[in-house]
Protein backbone atom coordinates (compact mmCIF):
# COMPACT_ATOMS: atom_id res chain seq x y z
CA UNK A 1 0.00 0.00 0.00
CA UNK A 2 1.02 3.33 -0.62
CA UNK A 3 0.74 6.11 2.64
CA UNK A 4 0.68 9.60 2.17
CA UNK A 5 1.37 11.94 4.65
CA UNK A 6 0.51 15.61 5.42
CA UNK A 7 2.97 17.49 7.29
CA UNK A 8 3.48 20.42 9.70
CA UNK A 9 6.53 21.39 11.55
CA UNK A 10 8.31 23.97 12.78
CA UNK A 11 11.48 23.64 11.37
CA UNK A 12 13.46 26.11 13.83
CA UNK A 13 15.71 23.71 15.74
CA UNK A 14 16.32 21.53 12.28
CA UNK A 15 18.81 21.15 9.62
CA UNK A 16 15.78 20.80 7.14
CA UNK A 17 13.67 18.41 5.45
CA UNK A 18 16.51 16.34 3.85
CA UNK A 19 17.61 13.19 5.76
CA UNK A 20 21.43 13.66 6.58
CA UNK A 21 24.11 10.83 7.85
CA UNK A 22 26.20 12.50 10.13
CA UNK A 23 22.34 14.55 11.86
CA UNK A 24 19.44 13.18 12.96
CA UNK A 25 18.15 16.69 13.20
CA UNK A 26 16.19 16.58 10.23
CA UNK A 27 12.28 16.10 9.61
CA UNK A 28 12.80 13.29 7.34
CA UNK A 29 15.14 11.30 9.91
CA UNK A 30 12.61 12.00 12.68
CA UNK A 31 9.86 10.78 11.04
CA UNK A 32 11.79 7.94 9.49
CA UNK A 33 12.74 6.93 12.95
CA UNK A 34 9.39 6.51 14.04
CA UNK A 35 8.29 4.78 11.14
CA UNK A 36 11.41 2.09 11.90
CA UNK A 37 10.09 1.73 15.81
CA UNK A 38 6.84 0.44 14.39
CA UNK A 39 7.42 -1.36 11.82
CA UNK A 40 11.19 -2.72 12.63
CA UNK A 41 12.53 -2.46 9.40
CA UNK A 42 14.17 1.09 7.70
CA UNK A 43 11.37 2.75 5.86
CA UNK A 44 12.47 5.55 3.05
CA UNK A 45 9.70 8.68 2.57
CA UNK A 46 9.77 10.78 -0.49
CA UNK A 47 9.14 14.46 0.55
CA UNK A 48 7.39 16.65 -2.15
CA UNK A 49 10.73 18.97 -1.46
CA UNK A 50 13.66 19.84 0.36
CA UNK A 51 13.37 22.35 2.79
CA UNK A 52 16.28 24.11 4.12
CA UNK A 53 17.28 24.75 7.58
CA UNK A 54 15.19 26.88 9.50
CA UNK A 55 11.96 26.71 6.93
CA UNK A 56 8.72 25.81 8.18
CA UNK A 57 5.83 24.30 6.98
CA UNK A 58 1.80 23.65 7.17
CA UNK A 59 1.16 21.58 4.57
CA UNK A 60 4.31 19.29 3.89
CA UNK A 61 3.52 16.36 2.00
CA UNK A 62 5.39 12.68 1.68
CA UNK A 63 4.38 9.00 0.79
CA UNK A 64 5.95 5.36 1.29
CA UNK A 65 5.30 2.19 0.39
CA UNK A 66 4.33 -0.80 2.55
CA UNK A 67 3.23 -3.84 2.87
CA UNK A 68 -0.36 -3.61 4.29
CA UNK A 69 -0.50 -7.06 6.47
CA UNK A 70 3.20 -5.16 8.37
CA UNK A 71 1.34 -2.08 8.83
CA UNK A 72 -1.35 -3.26 10.12
CA UNK A 73 0.89 -5.94 13.03
CA UNK A 74 2.83 -2.92 13.88
CA UNK A 75 -0.29 -0.95 14.38
CA UNK A 76 -1.64 -3.63 16.69
CA UNK A 77 1.69 -4.29 18.62
CA UNK A 78 1.94 -0.64 19.83
CA UNK A 79 1.24 0.42 23.14
CA UNK A 80 -2.76 1.12 23.83
CA UNK A 81 -1.80 4.26 25.12
CA UNK A 82 -0.19 5.60 21.67
CA UNK A 83 -4.56 5.57 20.39
CA UNK A 84 -6.00 7.08 23.22
CA UNK A 85 -8.85 9.67 22.47
CA UNK A 86 -9.66 7.18 19.87
CA UNK A 87 -13.47 6.51 19.22
CA UNK A 88 -14.33 3.03 19.24
CA UNK A 89 -15.12 2.63 15.47
CA UNK A 90 -11.86 5.00 14.88
CA UNK A 91 -9.81 2.22 15.81
CA UNK A 92 -10.76 0.06 13.16
CA UNK A 93 -9.23 2.57 10.84
CA UNK A 94 -5.83 2.48 9.79
CA UNK A 95 -4.75 5.64 9.26
CA UNK A 96 -6.14 6.82 12.20
CA UNK A 97 -4.23 4.40 14.19
CA UNK A 98 -1.47 5.30 12.42
CA UNK A 99 -1.06 8.97 12.77
CA UNK A 100 -2.33 8.62 16.04
CA UNK A 101 0.83 6.33 16.57
CA UNK A 102 3.17 8.79 14.64
CA UNK A 103 2.16 12.42 16.56
CA UNK A 104 2.31 9.95 20.12
CA UNK A 105 6.17 9.92 19.27
CA UNK A 106 7.12 12.47 17.08
CA UNK A 107 8.86 15.49 18.61
CA UNK A 108 6.27 17.76 19.33
CA UNK A 109 7.57 20.70 16.77
CA UNK A 110 6.53 17.97 14.11
CA UNK A 111 2.74 16.78 13.41
CA UNK A 112 1.00 14.41 10.97
CA UNK A 113 -2.08 16.24 10.02
CA UNK A 114 -3.31 13.75 7.67
CA UNK A 115 -2.86 10.07 6.68
CA UNK A 116 -4.51 9.01 3.47
CA UNK A 117 -3.91 5.55 1.51
CA UNK A 118 -3.35 6.76 -2.22
CA UNK A 119 -2.78 4.86 -5.50
CA UNK A 120 0.23 2.85 -6.13
CA UNK A 121 1.64 5.28 -8.55
CA UNK A 122 1.90 8.47 -6.68
CA UNK A 123 4.87 10.82 -5.66
CA UNK A 124 4.71 13.33 -3.73
CA UNK A 125 7.23 15.50 -5.60
CA UNK A 126 6.85 13.41 -9.41
CA UNK A 127 2.91 14.40 -9.25
CA UNK A 128 3.05 17.93 -7.24
CA UNK A 129 1.66 20.22 -9.72
CA UNK A 130 1.82 23.99 -7.66
CA UNK A 131 3.39 24.84 -4.28
CA UNK A 132 2.24 27.73 -2.14
CA UNK A 133 5.00 29.49 0.03
CA UNK A 134 4.32 32.02 2.23
CA UNK A 135 7.08 34.84 3.66
CA UNK A 136 6.29 36.67 6.85
CA UNK A 137 8.33 39.91 7.45
CA UNK A 138 7.95 41.96 10.87
CA UNK A 139 7.81 45.79 11.10
CA UNK A 140 8.93 48.31 13.10
CA UNK A 141 11.74 49.61 16.14
CA UNK A 142 10.84 46.61 18.21
CA UNK A 143 10.39 42.74 16.99
CA UNK A 144 7.98 40.45 19.13
CA UNK A 145 9.17 38.58 21.05
CA UNK A 146 6.83 35.73 20.29
CA UNK A 147 7.07 35.91 16.39
CA UNK A 148 10.83 35.97 16.23
CA UNK A 149 11.61 32.51 15.09
CA UNK A 150 8.78 32.38 12.32
CA UNK A 151 9.32 36.34 11.04
CA UNK A 152 12.16 38.60 9.54
CA UNK A 153 12.11 41.66 11.60
CA UNK A 154 12.93 44.83 9.45
CA UNK A 155 12.93 48.25 11.47
CA UNK A 156 11.91 50.70 8.01
CA UNK A 157 7.97 49.99 6.93
CA UNK A 158 9.09 49.33 2.63
CA UNK A 159 6.78 51.04 -0.46
CA UNK A 160 4.01 48.38 -0.83
CA UNK A 161 2.40 49.63 -4.25
CA UNK A 162 6.46 49.49 -5.55
CA UNK A 163 6.44 45.93 -4.19
CA UNK A 164 3.72 45.14 -5.92
CA UNK A 165 4.39 46.44 -9.31
CA UNK A 166 7.81 44.15 -9.54
CA UNK A 167 6.17 41.41 -8.62
CA UNK A 168 4.16 41.67 -11.76
CA UNK A 169 7.50 41.12 -13.40
CA UNK A 170 8.30 37.92 -11.60
CA UNK A 171 4.80 36.60 -12.27
CA UNK A 172 4.73 34.01 -15.07
CA UNK A 173 7.31 31.54 -16.98
CA UNK A 174 11.07 32.48 -16.86
CA UNK A 175 14.74 31.09 -16.03
CA UNK A 176 14.77 31.72 -12.38
CA UNK A 177 18.70 31.05 -12.45
CA UNK A 178 19.65 34.45 -11.77
CA UNK A 179 17.04 34.44 -8.42
CA UNK A 180 18.62 30.85 -7.22
CA UNK A 181 21.85 29.56 -5.62
CA UNK A 182 21.91 26.88 -8.08
CA UNK A 183 25.38 26.95 -9.95
CA UNK A 184 24.91 26.41 -13.65
CA UNK A 185 22.51 23.03 -14.38
CA UNK A 186 21.56 20.66 -16.88
CA UNK A 187 18.37 20.55 -15.23
CA UNK A 188 15.85 23.01 -16.60
CA UNK A 189 15.62 26.24 -14.44
CA UNK A 190 12.97 27.33 -16.18
CA UNK A 191 9.55 28.07 -13.62
CA UNK A 192 6.34 29.41 -13.95
CA UNK A 193 4.77 31.55 -10.94
CA UNK A 194 0.74 31.99 -11.68
CA UNK A 195 1.00 34.72 -8.53
CA UNK A 196 2.54 36.53 -5.68
CA UNK A 197 0.22 38.80 -3.42
CA UNK A 198 1.89 41.00 -0.78
CA UNK A 199 -0.32 42.00 2.34
CA UNK A 200 0.61 44.51 4.44
CA UNK A 201 -0.47 45.86 7.80
CA UNK A 202 1.28 48.31 10.47
CA UNK A 203 3.34 45.66 11.53
CA UNK A 204 3.81 42.81 9.11
CA UNK A 205 4.30 41.85 5.65
CA UNK A 206 3.19 38.41 4.27
CA UNK A 207 4.39 37.63 1.02
CA UNK A 208 2.15 34.66 -0.91
CA UNK A 209 4.03 33.04 -3.82
CA UNK A 210 2.22 30.40 -5.64
CA UNK A 211 3.86 28.26 -8.75
CA UNK A 212 4.63 24.65 -10.40
CA UNK A 213 7.84 24.90 -8.75
CA UNK A 214 10.90 26.66 -6.71
CA UNK A 215 14.64 26.63 -7.19
CA UNK A 216 17.31 26.05 -4.31
CA UNK A 217 16.75 29.66 -2.31
CA UNK A 218 14.22 31.00 -5.11
CA UNK A 219 11.37 32.77 -2.69
CA UNK A 220 14.00 33.90 -0.38
CA UNK A 221 16.30 35.41 -3.27
CA UNK A 222 12.84 37.09 -4.65
CA UNK A 223 11.54 37.92 -1.55
CA UNK A 224 15.07 39.81 -0.89
CA UNK A 225 14.63 41.39 -4.61
CA UNK A 226 11.76 42.93 -3.60
CA UNK A 227 12.58 44.19 -0.27
CA UNK A 228 15.44 46.24 -1.72
CA UNK A 229 13.05 47.34 -4.11
CA UNK A 230 10.56 48.13 -1.98
CA UNK A 231 13.06 50.45 0.53
CA UNK A 232 14.72 52.29 -2.50
CA UNK A 233 17.81 50.53 -2.67
CA UNK A 234 17.09 49.24 -6.40
CA UNK A 235 14.45 50.19 -9.03
CA UNK A 236 11.01 48.17 -10.49
CA UNK A 237 12.55 47.66 -13.47
CA UNK A 238 15.61 45.72 -12.33
CA UNK A 239 13.44 42.28 -12.09
CA UNK A 240 13.78 42.86 -16.01
CA UNK A 241 17.67 43.42 -16.03
CA UNK A 242 18.35 40.53 -13.50
CA UNK A 243 16.57 38.22 -15.76
CA UNK A 244 18.42 39.62 -18.78
CA UNK A 245 21.85 39.39 -16.95
CA UNK A 246 20.83 35.82 -15.47
CA UNK A 247 23.03 36.22 -12.80
CA UNK A 248 22.54 35.31 -9.17
CA UNK A 249 24.78 38.44 -8.51
CA UNK A 250 22.35 40.68 -10.09
CA UNK A 251 19.34 40.19 -7.63
CA UNK A 252 18.61 40.93 -4.09
CA UNK A 253 19.97 39.66 -1.30
CA UNK A 254 19.39 36.02 0.52
CA UNK A 255 16.64 36.69 3.30
CA UNK A 256 16.62 34.65 6.34
CA UNK A 257 15.40 31.01 6.63
CA UNK A 258 12.92 31.50 9.19
CA UNK A 259 10.51 33.89 7.62
CA UNK A 260 9.14 31.14 4.86
CA UNK A 261 6.58 28.69 5.35
CA UNK A 262 5.64 26.03 2.99
CA UNK A 263 1.76 26.31 3.19
CA UNK A 264 0.42 24.14 0.73
CA UNK A 265 1.55 21.27 -2.09
CA UNK A 266 -1.39 20.78 -4.68
CA UNK A 267 -2.07 17.85 -6.82
CA UNK A 268 -4.74 16.75 -9.57
CA UNK A 269 -7.79 15.48 -7.80
CA UNK A 270 -6.76 11.97 -8.36
CA UNK A 271 -3.69 10.11 -6.33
Amino acid sequence: MNIKFTISYDGSRYQGWQRLKDSDKTIQGKIEAVLEKLLGQCIEIDGSGRTDAGVHALGQVANFHIEEDLLIKGLESADVSCFEGLEEKEKADTCRRLRCYMNHYLPEDIRILKVETVSDRFHSRLHATAKWYRYRIGIGDVHDVFSRKYVYHISEKPDLEKMKLAAEYLKGTHDFLPFSALKKTKKSTVRTITDITITQSEKEMYIDYKGDGFLYHMVRIMTGTLLEIGLGKREVEDIDRIFEKGLREHAGYLVPAKGLCLMEVSYRSKN
